[in-house]
């Protein structure tokens, strides 16, 4: 049997501040081959969750986008890594009232990491571009629109060895 994915049963989740701005749960990463790789990749998720954020944002979307760059700072598997974002985002507030003001916030963020390690700036006008993930454009349910277990596509896993760094 399905497990029963309809939004009647799930609990609303009100997140306090003290769990988005928390101390960083990691410890240093020492690997500086898997530091990079991890620092590629987690800099390509963000810029495309930017490149996909809605034009015009509920007020929802903004505030779970919002969180989750907190989050994403504070659960950061490099604890060095992550305390210097959290330094960061109290500097700069996330921007997350548009496509284009989380595009360029990333981008603003992006390039005070890599002046910090003395890496060149990107060109933030180009970031529209570099960043598109190719994604289709999927059209959004209406608001009030009811959601059931018939709207999601079913998720299956092939059991396959080998794909623990990223596929």
């Amino acid at each position: 049997m399905s497990p029963d994915y309809t939004r009647s049963h799930q609990q609303p989740v009100n997140i306090d501040d003290r769990v988005l701005k928390g101390d960083a749960t990691a410890q240093k990463l020492e690997n500086a081959t898997l530091k990079a790789e991890l620092g590629n990749a987690s800099w390509k998720l963000l810029h495309t969750m930017m490149a996909k954020f809605p034009d015009k944002p509920t007020e929802d979307d903004s505030a779970a986008l919002k969180s989750y760059i907190h989050l994403f700072a504070r659960l950061y598997p490099c604890g060095d890594c992550a305390r210097h974002f959290q330094k960061i985002l109290a500097k700069y507030p996330p921007q997350v009232t548009s496509r284009s003001s989380g595009a360029a916030w990333a981008c603003h963020v992006h390039n005070v990491v890599n002046k910090r390690l003395k890496k060149p700036a990107f060109d933030c006008s180009k970031i529209g571009d570099f960043y598109d993930c190719g994604c289709a454009e999927d059209p959004v349910p209406s608001k009030g629109v009811k959601v059931t277990k018939d709207s999601f596509t079913p998720l299956t896993l092939d059991d396959k060895e080998g794909l623990t760094r990223g596929g």
